[in-house]
């Protein structure tokens, strides 16, 4: 069986690998420059060096039997490590939170900056827009909810459906560097004021470099400033990270902003979505839990109702 997979974050990589053990044949095809995703690390230049920031996901947490097996794996390799910080069950990727989906993605075919448009179910298969002469047999869409009910909708008007019913809450993040380390005495602060979250970066293991920070705006503030331009929100979460701050805040040497339009998914009930007939269907997040093993579990689930299926 041929697969296509749009999107190679978590969900899509999951189900990749699962399918490439059942003997398909998968190619993944995704709009990014490389892996990461929601799990994406931020490379920033400057004159002293790269600085990385991990600006979306900030650790993980693992519940699952399956997914359990599948962390302890992650840490022989060394992508993984615990990062009490964030909570007595936190890991993270190291030496980024993108080099989980890296690890994954280098057992996986997947073409980086293609982004899939539209799907076309010919006789023959299915055929990918624009560009893709290979057809498939199936199709998984494995991209949030709001981007996948458009490739759903002209196939399965259900799936489409529950798709846009999922509402993703919508983040705000600035990424900062310092020459010095900021008079703050915890690594991580939640919940103050407009911050929902912050992170001293460079305290997490396998980070080197200087005095790094990740400030994540709350849902509703990052709601209701959405459209505003990057630097006035920097400018906002800067001086929210000030205040948190014993002492003048220095003048940071990166001031980055980043809009995540689809940051936390809403919590869903269907696992994963599985036509049979038209051998299409959907796996995220937002079909379990805003969690990264909620992504994890449901590509798994939905490559083996394929392979039971096949």
């Amino acid at each position: 069986m041929k697969v296509a997979i749009i999107g190679a974050g978590i969900a899509g990589l999951s189900c990749a690998l699962r399918l490439q053990q059942g003997g398909c044949v998968v190619t993944l095809f995704d709009k990014g420059r490389g892996a990461g995703g929601r799990m994406a690390t931020r490379r920033v230049e400057t004159p002293g060096g790269t600085i990385a920031f991990d600006h979306g996901a900030q650790y993980l947490t693992m519940r699952d039997p399956d997914f359990v097996a599948a962390m302890q794996g992650w840490a022989a390799a060394g992508v993984v490590a615990r990062w009490p910080a964030a909570g007595t069950d936190a890991w993270v990727g190291t030496p980024g939170m993108n080099a989980i989906v890296g690890h994954l993605a280098a057992q996986t075919d997947v073409r980086w900056n293609t982004q899939v448009t539209a799907l076309r179910r010919t006789a023959a298969g299915w055929q990918l827009e624009p560009g893709e002469a290979k057809l498939f047999d199936s199709v998984v869409v494995a991209i949030p909810a709001e981007q996948a009910a458009a490739l759903l909708e002209p196939h399965d008007a259900a799936m489409a459906r529950i798709a846009a019913d999922s509402r993703s809450a919508p983040c705000w993040t600035a990424m900062f560097a310092f020459e010095t380390p900021l008079a703050i005495a915890d690594d991580v602060l939640k919940d103050r004021g407009i911050i929902g979250w912050a992170a001293r970066n460079s305290a997490k293991p396998g980070r080197d470099g200087p005095e790094a920070w990740v400030v994540q705006a709350t849902p509703d503030w990052s709601r209701d400033h959405l459209e505003d331009a990057a630097e006035t929100v920097v400018d906002q979460l800067q001086a929210a990270l000030a205040a948190q701050c014993a002492d003048a805040l220095p003048a940071p040497i990166v001031r980055v902003g980043h809009r995540w339009r689809y940051a936390r998914a809403a919590a869903g009930e269907a696992g994963c979505l599985w036509n049979a007939g038209e051998r299409i269907g959907a796996a995220g997040d937002w079909l379990l839990a805003p969690r990264i093993e909620s992504g994890w579990l449901s590509g798994r689930r939905l490559a083996e109702q394929m392979l039971a299926d096949a």
